[in-house]
């Protein structure tokens, strides 16, 4: 009995070195060497939904080393706007691996993530974040970054307005405004009286709007909305997946301001 009671002390110790042992190790953890982002050093794409699930590149960096532990690092990709000396990044993907494939669809993802608008180009600077810990005991080094540029595309359906009444006439649709949070489209736009305008979904008349009794509500192939008066316009538009002001924008209606 008195042997079994030696050994449970015994244990008890060794289990209380080991904790102090581990505390101590966490408390002198401290970074030796920073991720060093390889490439791409260069990189321009304009991404394509048609093409989503194609790779668009390999993010790839030497591994962080760490004094005072042999814990797993994990790894952070970060994308923030050019010249915002990353103030405000975005965490678009994590690993504990040393590289990080991303399809079209992803890039775009997390493009969009960041807060880049689609369909312009954006240039955007990438680094590598290396941590071990966890929050508060957390040991953080940063990479170098590279600048890439993309033109990403919406994951939202991309409507447009074209016609007669707008700059680019009948043959090119200008896209319109998302806002995430309302899903309400809208827009600025020069409008000139005497001609008119719809609004299409993905550049194609299978899916157009336009309003039969000229009283704001779209209807489905409807007739032409005239313009009389020329100038700058705020339009916005519900095509039916709003989620507020269900008074002042009920489904498949628009507002139309002269400003």
């Amino acid at each position: 009995m008195k042997n079994i009671f030696r050994l449970i002390i015994a244990f008890a110790g060794l289990s209380l070195l080991s904790c102090t042992d581990d505390v101590i190790d966490r408390d002198n953890v401290s970074g030796n060497s920073a991720p060093v982002l390889k490439s791409p050093t260069a990189l321009e794409l304009v991404l394509n939904k048609d093409n989503a699930a194609d790779l668009a590149t390999t993010f790839v960096w030497d591994y962080a080393k760490y004094n005072g532990t042999n814990t797993v690092v994990n790894y952070s990709i970060e994308f923030d706007s050019a010249g915002n000396n990353f103030q405000s990044p975005t965490v678009v993907a994590t690993t504990t691996d040393k590289f990080k494939n991303f399809t079209v669809g992803e890039l775009n993802q997390a493009a969009l993530d960041a807060g880049f608008a689609p369909f312009v180009l954006n240039n955007i600077e990438v680094r590598i974040k290396s941590t071990v810990g966890t929050t508060g005991t957390a040991v953080s080094q940063v990479s170098n970054f590279f600048t890439i540029k993309l033109t990403p595309y919406p994951s939202w359906p991309n409507w447009g307005i074209l016609g007669s009444a707008t700059p680019t006439g009948w043959s090119t649709d200008t896209n319109m405004n998302y806002d995430l949070n309302t899903k309400l489209y809208s827009i600025t736009i020069h409008l000139t009286a005497g001609g008119a305008f719809k609004f299409r979904l993905d550049d194609s008349w299978s899916m157009n709007f336009g309003d039969d009794g000229n009283n704001l509500t779209l209807d489905q192939n409807g007739a032409d909305i005239p313009v009389t008066v020329t100038g700058d316009y705020k339009i916005t538009v519900n095509f039916g997946d709003a989620l507020s002001s269900p008074v002042a924008f009920p489904a498949k209606s628009y507002t139309i301001t002269l400003l």
